[in-house]
């Protein structure tokens, strides 16, 4: 999606590349556990905290919003970032995961996320202590946090890249709010 708004961009895991970065978008596919190993094998943790810290616009996507808060269902024991107070809580009824377009409930926190649908695929959901970061919800058999906004940080539940036009818009105008 990026290359085909040509918005410039570059996967990197090197620590000095990530601090000098004018943006960070943390996509996530996977399991909590590993994805807080992998950061932790690469130096990374410390990295990732010190760029939200520093106002150094930073998007999380699907599994990067989860390890943003303290803590998951998916892997009792391990830490996440622990940058949002609250945790990640599993599903408990429906067809899990949930897969398929779910539309957005905007509270109005963050100006770029409307009433419109996206695509989702998850088996969990945030759960932030604080409610007032909390830009989208979404119904599927409980209403649950499906975004939220802090300042540089931006987290979606969603699956921006598949969400057609939606998503072309979301990235599109979370680029130029941060350009």
């Amino acid at each position: 999606m990026l290359t085909f708004l040509k918005i410039p961009f570059e996967i990197t895991s090197d620590k000095s590349k990530i601090l000098q970065a004018e943006r960070i978008i943390f996509p996530g596919q996977g399991h909590f556990a590993q994805a807080m190993e992998n950061l932790q094998k690469k130096g990374l943790i410390e990295v990732i905290k010190d760029c939200c810290e520093q106002n150094i616009p930073f998007l999380g996507i699907c599994l990067g919003l989860q390890i943003l808060f303290e803590r998951s269902e998916e892997a009792l024991g391990v830490e996440g970032l622990g940058i949002f107070k609250g945790e990640v809580k599993r599903f408990k009824s429906g067809k899990i995961p949930q897969v398929g377009w779910n539309k957005l409930i905007s509270t109005g926190t963050d100006k770029n996320l409307k009433n419109d649908y996206f695509y989702f695929v998850n088996s969990y959901y945030v759960e932030p202590e604080d409610k007032s970061i909390i830009s989208t919800y979404c119904e599927y058999n409980i209403k649950f946090c499906s975004s939220i906004k802090k300042k540089n940080i931006t987290a979606v539940q969603f699956h921006p890249e598949k969400s057609a036009n939606s998503g072309l818009a979301f990235f599109r105008n979370w680029y130029s709010l941060n350009n």
